[in-house]
């Protein structure tokens, strides 16, 4: 029988990554993003599998509940949901950030990914079979200058996870994070909003990890057979590791 993944965030980086990876594999999916050109592009992709794509904006939690509850009849039984639709804004310390950046982040990674989950955990129990896959972060962990607002939501996404775990257990329900690290897509050219220049010197004289790599290693996670669980799931590129303390010196 044919399995069917929702995917929110799909029109580009890890989220689209993921969308080639399933349908690789002949998985249905059903695919949530902002821009429905890109949404349409995908459709027309993804010919020899079934698709269904809706343009939503998961900050919106009326939008999220209308786009679950209209899902047609042959993509109603989701069996996996990986919850990609995330962001990073500025790279100001604490003192002088955009304030509408981190209420962006918090809308976004926080609540749109429980508005999400929310939606679609009824029926995966019901069913009693389905699996989340959050796309948390290296954020989440490790603490750097700017990071404040992102940082703290991929540690909810962390601890979000480990308590889904906590309140399905019995019901047959897997529910994974990964943590990717430095990872070149989209993601520092919506950091520094637009800014391509800057945005690339992030990656300047690095390798870094790739959308493809996540989503092999998503896949992987999903493909493991239903009675094993895989929790937490950390990735950085070779080139990235830790620095040593900081400590302040006074002159």
């Amino acid at each position: 029988m044919t399995k069917t993944a929702f995917i929110t965030g799909a029109t580009s980086g890890f989220g689209r990554a993921c969308a080639e990876m399933f349908a690789d594999k002949g998985w249905g999916l059903v695919l949530s993003g902002r821009r429905g050109d890109r949404l349409r592009e995908l459709e027309e992709k993804f010919t020899d599998v079934a698709v269904h794509t809706v343009i939503c904006d998961v900050r919106n939690r009326r939008e999220v509940e209308a786009m679950v509850k209209n899902l047609p009849d042959s993509h109603m039984a989701i069996d996996l949901l990986v919850n990609n639709a995330g962001l990073a804004l500025g790279l100001k310390p604490a003192q002088e950030a955009d304030l509408d950046d981190w209420e962006t982040m918090v809308d976004t990674n926080i609540k749109g990914l429980m508005y999400v989950t929310r939606a679609l955990l009824p029926g995966m129990v019901s069913r009693g079979k389905g699996h989340i896959i959050n796309i948390g972060s290296v954020a989440g962990s490790w603490p750097y200058p700017g990071g404040n607002a992102y940082g703290a939501t991929k540690a909810f996404v962390e601890q979000f996870s480990n308590n889904l775990r906590a309140d399905l257990h019995g019901t047959g329900i897997r529910v994974s994070n990964v943590e990717p690290g430095l990872a070149e897509s989209e993601f520092s050219v919506v950091r520094f909003h637009g800014n391509q220049e800057r945005a690339d010197a992030v990656y300047e004289g690095t390798e870094p990890l790739t959308p493809q790599d996540i989503a092999e290693i998503v896949y992987w996670i999903a493909d493991r057979p239903s009675h094993v669980n895989i929790n937490r799931l950390e990735v950085m590129p070779v080139c990235q590791s830790w620095s040593p303390f900081a400590i302040h010196r006074q002159e």
